[in-house]
């Protein structure tokens, strides 16, 4: 349960409602939070990679961005 312990149940819900799902089952709900999770995971790692490359210790928006288009 990667995800899980730092991404919140409730917004993803009213994230969800508000794109016009009424009704969702708590698993969906579930997988989706893990998903978001082991992804942000993933990102995390590579834009850190960028960083030690680029020889700093903060992670800037460039390395996301960077990370996003790489992954």
């Amino acid at each position: 349960m990667a995800g899980s312990e730092y991404i919140s149940w409730s917004p993803i819900r009213r994230l969800m409602k508000h794109n016009g799902a009424v009704i969702v089952a708590r698993d969906a709900v579930n997988e989706l939070v893990e998903w978001l999770g082991s992804s942000a995971e993933k990102l995390t790692k590579t834009a850190l990679q960028l960083t030690k490359h680029g020889k700093r210790k903060k992670i800037t928006r460039d390395d996301i961005l960077l990370a996003i288009k790489y992954l």
